[in-house]
């Protein structure tokens, strides 16, 4: 039986770091593949999230197809371009980044604590790491975002049938996330003045 896990088109456990360099390819077809995830969520309020992150995903593509030699891995991409003076696809990393920790963090407190219900995950999350960012506005429409969460049951379902399957999955993918999610804050601490 087919989970999340099973039909997206990369998952952050295929991503292969070597060392703390990132490969770009696979590194945005599996963040392409988590934005697909607020899908399940079953929120429109969830739109802003997805566009703005695959607002993000375009920035670093479109830099890559640009300058492929100097983007294989994605520290290499940030560097090549910041040394041209410029940072659009860094900043979009540095934004992706922050979107997948969230959603890395907001998953992380779900399972550790199986009674508590999404909407009070992802909003604990967003305090921990999007929300310090954000205007106003912003957080208004993440505060509406987190409030339509469905319920914990119902999104588990939604990630398959099989509750065993999913758990180990869900682990393995999470774990990964977790992995790359480390190397690129090590990496973004290096050069955030740039970006910002």
């Amino acid at each position: 039986m087919a989970t999340f896990f099973s039909t997206i088109k990369r998952s952050f456990k295929d991503v292969a770091a070597e060392g703390e360099q990132i490969p770009t390819t696979e590194f945005l077809e599996a963040a392409e593949s988590l934005v697909t995830l607020f899908d399940l969520l079953g929120s429109t309020a969830f739109a802003a999230v997805q566009k703005d992150m695959n607002g993000n995903i375009k920035k670093i593509r479109d830099r890559q197809t640009s300058h492929p030699k100097e983007s294989d891995t994605l520290q290499n991409l940030c560097n090549n371009e910041l040394a041209e003076g410029k940072r659009n696809a860094s900043g979009g990393l540095l934004w992706l980044h922050r979107g997948l920790e969230f959603t890395e963090k907001a998953l992380r407190k779900n399972i550790q604590n199986p009674s508590e219900e999404l909407n009070i995950s992802f909003t604990n999350a967003y305090g921990e790491t999007l929300k310090q960012y954000h205007n106003m506005l912003v957080k208004g429409v993440f505060t509406l975002a987190m409030k339509a969460c469905p319920y914990r049951a119902d999104f588990y379902k939604k990630l398959g049938e099989n509750e065993a399957e999913v758990n180990t999955q869900l682990e393995e993918w999470l774990t990964a996330l977790e992995l790359n999610n480390a190397i690129l804050s090590r990496y973004l601490a290096t050069v955030s003045q740039k970006i910002t």
